[in-house]
């Protein structure tokens, strides 16, 4: 801990404990001690606890994983200036729930491809399947409607 101190020199470091960095990150303690270990995020090990600078823990903020920066084959998977969708942001375009667009990828009503372990869809099979079946089962809802 002298060490680090000194390394700062004539600036004040601000450290937070585990559980601090924890709430800070809106996750648990078991998942900064991870990030820890596998070398993510610097701490520093004083005699009964972990510390962590708040400059490295901004550091392993930015760093950290998002499916926004997913990375497969060196290309973005969810790329969405080309087009490119996860299955949770087209049930959101689509207003339908998450489970109903897995559903329709799985039994080929939309068309999704597999990268890594990330199904991503196309803004075309989006609209294409909007069109097909979402606007047909509108259409037949209103015609039993009409018929009541």
């Amino acid at each position: 801990m002298n060490d680090v101190l000194a390394q700062a020199g004539d600036r004040e470091k601000k450290f937070v404990t585990l559980s601090e960095a924890a709430k800070i990150n809106n996750v648990t303690r078991q998942a900064i001690y991870v990030a820890i270990k596998q070398k993510k995020l610097r701490a520093y090990k004083n005699p009964t606890r972990w510390i962590i600078d708040l400059d490295d823990l901004e550091e392993y903020r930015k760093m950290k994983y998002s499916r926004t920066k997913s990375v497969h084959n060196g290309e973005l998977l969810y790329d969405n200036g080309k087009g490119f969708y996860s299955i949770q942001q087209a049930s959101k375009m689509l207003n339908i729930p998450y489970q109903k667009v897995y559903y329709a990828t799985r039994i080929g009503l939309m068309k999704a491809v597999r990268k890594g372990s990330a199904w991503v869809i196309h803004i075309d099979d989006i609209k294409n399947y909007q069109k097909t079946y979402l606007n047909r089962l509108i259409s037949n809802l209103d015609t039993e409607v009409a018929s009541c």
